[in-house]
């Protein structure tokens, strides 16, 4: 039987092949395809996917008591490098179809911003024990969120956004 973090360490593991296969093929145009006016593109969907797991699992981190946690969006260089007008917390939820069109980056800065994200995730969760699990991380919730359930969350979300991705993907090489 895997340990919670060898099943999570599992789970993360699998997303990078699933940005990949996302990516494969698009051209830099394809990635900022709509399938209709108001719809996420593959470059956006991938963008948030990093973006929200690098900030939720910083907290995270913080929470715990690592201060120091930072994501790779500011000390890795990939703010500079997306040249977005966001805030450095700023991770997709809520923006409008204008502020979606204007996530623009090729395929390689996509995946390499997801891979630095996740191989920090990794990392990390290599370092837990199962009795950090059950840690609170967000106490602003009723009843307050685990770690544990936080992880699952940040996890299922990524899945479910890639495959969204996968689906505009396949979408836009049929039209």
């Amino acid at each position: 039987m895997p340990t919670v973090t060898e099943a999570l360490v599992e789970g993360f593991s699998r997303t990078p092949d699933l940005v990949t296969r996302a990516l494969d093929g698009l051209s830099e145009a394809d990635l900022i395809r709509r399938v209709d006016p108001e719809a996420n593109t593959v470059a956006w969907l991938i963008w948030h996917t990093a973006r929200m797991q690098d900030g939720q699992v910083t907290r995270a981190q913080r929470a715990l008591g690592s201060a120091g946690a930072d994501q790779a969006w500011t000390t890795a260089g990939y703010a500079d490098r997306f040249g977005l007008d966001v805030g450095d917390d700023e991770v997709g939820y809520g923006m409008t179809p204008d502020q979606v069109a204007e996530v623009k980056a090729p395929a390689d800065l996509l995946q390499a911003y997801h891979q630095a994200v996740n191989d920090a995730t990794v990392e990390w969760l290599r370092g837990l024990d199962d009795t950090d699990y059950d840690r609170v991380v967000d106490d602003s919730w009723d009843p307050p969120v685990t770690l544990l359930a936080r992880l699952v969350s940040i996890e299922q979300d990524a899945v479910q956004h890639l495959g969204q991705a996968a689906l505009v993907r396949g979408v836009l090489q049929r039209t």
